[in-house]
């Protein structure tokens, strides 16, 4: 810890967050234990390896230390909490994800400290009823409005910089007019491009600085879209830039914004398409699972590894300026803002001088409004993206991504409907195919007619030919044919039937037995069971040389039109 209640966390990246234990309203010796409990969780191997973890987790326990100050009675540090103080602090939490996650890292903390008494760890055992607000993937009409939205900010942008950077390739390449407009707008570019910002003096006020009268008309103003955004993403074209990303793989918004620069795989750069090599880290994993990576091809426009190549072109200014810098810091997603920030001095920092770096939820947050949507759409986009465009996992294990994203999604249960249907119908046929449709008689009906096989009382109206004409079906489908009876006196060539096709299935192709005998042999299998061993015992024993014949004959193709 600082000095104080001062808890400094420092993550591999060299950035640093201060978190001030002393703010919050509860005892000072509370205060202290919680500092030090907050501490070990932010050292190396406490568990709190990102800025963004321990971030999370401060906003969690200030709303408990505020609960505190508002209780009669409250203890002055860990060991004297009681079972119904938890219980109050618990049932004042609304039954939401936002209410169970402060519950749980409160708990998690405190549980860490010995001096916790058990009754207060029993009560935090107990499950925290919660529902779901159902976060759902969008529908197609919405995906379409939101990625529309982010390319109309983000392509702006990325024409205004692309056209500023020939500007002032034209003038470090001598081709402007000394003197001329062209001439000074390339020399306030290239000090742009080489410091970040265009030439520049103090106001008279001693409050910020101006850009330089001389360049004031060819730059057409001293606001923002005049001066530093000629070459540099805004934060808020940086959010939108973030949103077309997640919407094309299908990331989470905590990978995009610590997305390094992709690699681009040598031999792609002078072909007609670009493969890029993306570095991923997910830091809930651990060992070796923890990073990976994956290639995406720029074939094109419309293509995934477009929007790489386009977030490419528009930083590559602002990574110039910090590589002069020295900043060492390898992010994709760079931006520019107004006022420097403090924390220039340490690299991999958030911010770098007017520099900032990624995009958090509350840059698409603000994003979104000023596109006229609510909420960061990052969350919902990954969910779209993972379950209903790429239909597999993104950095989560096989399981989660059924279990979690695609199981519970109501557009995949809609569109699963006709598939479980039409499943459901092939296996009733696939049934009907196997089991034995010919009616079992004691002999047959007036008006019928022997087959080579069974008796038949309607050959004109055969589920195998149309209606009205002779039937022309194999003597093989009278077992699947409802028009067929079955009598005692069929039973014994039925049964050497059964025969033939078992050896023959030893002989034959796998695949051919499948396609042309299986399905008789499973009739003539359901056949045996419902007649019984005895009855089929007996219907071998009466098998003769006619039967013998006829079933060769009909296996040979004898009878066949």
């Amino acid at each position: 810890m600082e000095q104080g209640l001062v808890v400094r966390h420092q993550n591999r990246q060299g950035r640093v967050a201060l978190y001030d234990f002393a703010t919050l309203p509860v005892a000072p010796a509370f205060q202290r234990s919680l500092a030090v409990l907050f501490a070990a969780k932010c050292a190396p191997g406490g568990g709190w390896d990102s800025i963004k973890t321990s971030d999370g987790n401060w906003w969690m326990i200030r709303p408990f230390a505020e609960f505190l100050s508002t209780y009669d009675g409250a203890p002055t540090d860990v060991g004297g909490m009681t079972a119904a103080l938890w219980n109050a602090w618990r049932l004042s939490l609304e039954p939401r994800p936002n209410g169970y996650n402060k519950h749980s890292t409160v708990a998690g903390l405190l549980q860490q400290d010995p001096r916790l008494p058990q009754p207060v760890r029993e009560a935090m055992a107990r499950r925290f009823s919660w529902t779901s607000a159902g976060e759902r993937a969008y529908q197609p009409a919405e995906f379409h409005a939101i990625r529309l939205a982010a390319r109309r900010t983000f392509r702006s942008a990325l024409l205004r910089i692309r056209d500023n950077t020939l500007r002032l390739e034209v003038w470090r390449a001598g081709e402007a007019e000394p003197g001329g407009d062209q001439w000074l707008l390339g020399e306030a570019l290239d000090v742009l491009a080489r410091t970040g910002n265009v030439p520049q003096a103090p106001l008279k006020t001693g409050r910020g600085m101006r850009a330089l009268y001389r360049y004031r008309g060819v730059l057409g103003g001293t606001g923002a879209a005049h001066t530093w955004k000629r070459l540099f993403l805004s934060r808020n074209e940086a959010a939108a830039l973030s949103v077309l990303i997640a919407a094309e793989l299908g990331l989470n918004p905590t990978t995009i914004s610590e997305l390094p620069v992709p690699q681009l795989l040598p031999g792609s750069a002078a072909s007609t398409s670009r493969l890029y090599r993306l570095a991923l880290e997910k830091p809930r994993r651990g060992g070796r699972s923890r990073f990976e990576s994956r290639n995406i091809a720029d074939t094109g426009a419309g293509s995934p590894g477009r929007v790489l190549s386009e977030a490419m072109e528009a930083t590559a200014p602002a990574r110039t300026v910090l590589a002069l810098d020295e900043a060492g810091v390898d992010r994709l997603l760079v931006w520019h803002e107004t006022a420097p920030h403090p924390a220039r001095n340490y690299p991999g920092a958030f911010r770098i001088g007017s520099f900032g770096f990624g995009a958090d939820e509350r840059a698409t947050r603000y994003w979104a409004r000023s596109a006229g949507l609510s909420g960061s759409p990052m969350r919902r986009i990954r969910r779209t993206v993972n379950v209903l465009h790429r239909r597999e996992p993104g950095q989560n294990s096989q399981d989660t991504h059924d279990r979690v994203y695609v199981l519970p999604e109501p557009q995949v249960q809609e569109a699963a409907v006709p598939v479980i249907t039409q499943a459901a119908r092939d296996a009733v046929q696939a049934a009907q195919r196997t089991v034995l449709q010919a009616r079992l008689t004691d002999g047959l009906t007036p008006g019928g007619h022997e087959t080579a096989m069974a008796g038949c009382t309607d050959y004109t109206h055969s589920p195998f030919t149309a209606a009205n004409d002779s039937c022309a079906a194999s003597f093989l489908l009278c077992t699947a044919c409802p028009n067929a009876r079955v009598t005692p006196a069929h039973h014994a060539r039925l049964a050497y039937l059964y025969q033939c096709l078992t050896s023959l299935r030893t002989v034959v192709e796998p695949a051919v037995w499948e396609a042309d005998w299986a399905d008789a042999h499973a009739r003539l299998t359901d056949l045996q069971s419902r007649l019984g061993a005895p009855v089929w015992s007996s219907a071998v024993r009466a098998i003769t040389a006619r039967d013998r014949v006829v079933v060769d004959q009909l296996l040979n193709g004898d009878y066949d039109l």
